[in-house]
């Protein structure tokens, strides 16, 4: 939330499309509970912006110039005190991508095709502490992930989760959302998000992204 108490979440775009970048404007205009603090069209600007203006969410395009968005992204998580999620959108659909932003922190990763309402959810979802990657990039990722070496033993903490949250966990990598936890689980979505809460607590972990990612490193699910 923005820092005067206000209800609403405020965003950063940082795109070198001014039309792309525009338009995106334009969407979130529509949006009640979204603002617009500041547009820019390259990455140093980016960080500097978020710094001036932490924002709950930058929305920073990988392809930019003086510096592209991964390294944006590591700028704007490292600034002290940051509370700013960072949304990663490119039109390459590229597994590099996708590593270097989990590596760098990223709340998510989004294909600019993404339709307008979903890309408002992102950035609602982000700005909650929520995380998510691109399901057809998921489960791209989830058969890469488990196409190589023979799978690591399981990791000591793993043991410490009760067996709901290690189904918890197991759904979480297969990128179901918390509604779809609930109904395949038959419990309340509410529940859900206590059991997530426990799994990332007792793994280290910091979101959901970074959950995925545990998950197949250590052999835990595969397709």
């Amino acid at each position: 939330m923005n820092d005067d108490g206000g209800a609403g979440l405020t965003v950063l775009l940082a795109d070198d499309h001014a039309l792309f970048r525009s338009g995106l404007r334009a969407v979130l205009d529509t949006q009640a509970d979204l603002t617009c603090v500041a547009e820019v069209a390259d990455g140093r600007a980016a960080v500097s912006e978020a710094g001036r203006l932490r924002p709950d969410v930058a929305v920073l395009d990988v392809r930019m110039p003086r510096l592209d968005g991964l390294a944006a992204t590591e700028a704007i998580l490292a600034q002290p005190g940051n509370r700013t999620k960072v949304l990663v959108l490119t039109t390459y659909d590229s597994d590099d991508y996708v590593y270097r932003a989990l590596r760098a922190g990223a709340s998510g990763f989004l294909l600019k095709s993404l339709p307008p309402e979903e890309m408002l959810s992102a950035v609602r979802v982000a700005a909650r502490g929520g995380a998510l990657i691109d399901p057809s990039v998921t489960r791209r990722l989830v058969a890469r992930f488990a196409a190589g070496i023979e799978p690591p033993e399981e990791p000591p903490e793993v043991s410490r989760l009760t067996s709901r949250e290690r189904e918890v966990l197991l759904l979480v990598a297969n990128a179901f959302s918390n509604a779809e936890i609930a109904a395949e689980l038959r419990v309340g979505e509410e529940t859900v998000k206590t059991h997530v809460s426990r799994v990332l607590a007792k793994l280290g972990l910091r979101d959901r992204v970074h959950a995925v990612a545990y998950a197949y490193r250590h052999g835990l699910v595969r397709p």
